[in-house]
């Protein structure tokens, strides 16, 4: 590569935390802060050029009490719809800019345990405007996933319900460059009360 690929950073953070009693994840308490800004700064940490923010339940909220400068938030009103309305809006707010960014890293807001060098690892596997990208964890794909411009359109058109870009992904696993992150992050989820533990 002669330039500096343009990758954006995609954080999915408008869950309305159903099994956590309606509690908005993108305000879960960690480390004195909301979850929220951890996740945008290990995209900013990571090396990405942009970050864009899809906010959902409890987004007027998270504007007032989430410090996150510099991000670009993207409201989605239809967060409840599942994960893949999220995608879609993000992409589109994306789309908007065709020329500015070759990739975007996507990655989850309840995921604490994924941080700058998962996102750095995954961004360097750039090779174009078609690559595919994703962290694994022994063997097993995860988050955060590059998605080069090339796909965006593809991703957009499959994203439904809760699925996000699972779908699309199977469709092309073959052209997955699988990048492991096993040593340097743990890819668990803050879905239920009890995974409340592992917040600090």
């Amino acid at each position: 590569m002669t330039t500096t690929p343009r990758v954006a950073g995609l954080l999915l953070a408008a869950g309305g935390g159903r099994r956590l009693g309606g509690r908005p994840k993108a305000l879960l308490p960690h480390r004195g802060r909301p979850l929220v800004e951890h996740a945008a700064r290990a995209l900013w940490d990571g090396g990405c050029g942009a970050v864009y923010v899809v906010l959902g339940a409890g987004a007027e909220r998270v504007r007032q009490e989430a410090r996150l400068p510099a991000c670009v938030l993207v409201d989605n009103a239809g967060w409840a719809e599942g994960m893949g309305s999220s995608l879609r809006a993000g992409l589109d707010a994306l789309g908007a800019h065709p020329d500015e960014f070759d990739a975007v890293l996507v990655s989850l807001v309840d995921q604490p345990g994924i941080g700058a060098a998962a996102v750095a690892r995954v961004r360097a596997a750039y090779q174009g405007r078609d690559t595919l990208a994703a962290a694994s964890y022994r063997g097993r794909r995860g988050h955060p996933v590059l998605f080069g411009a090339a796909h965006w359109a593809g991703v957009v058109a499959g994203a439904v319900g809760d699925q996000g870009a699972r779908g699309y992904l199977a469709a092309h696993r073959d052209a997955i460059t699988l990048v492991d992150c096993s040593e340097v992050a743990e890819p668990y989820d803050i879905d239920t009360a009890a995974d409340l533990a592992r917040l600090e």
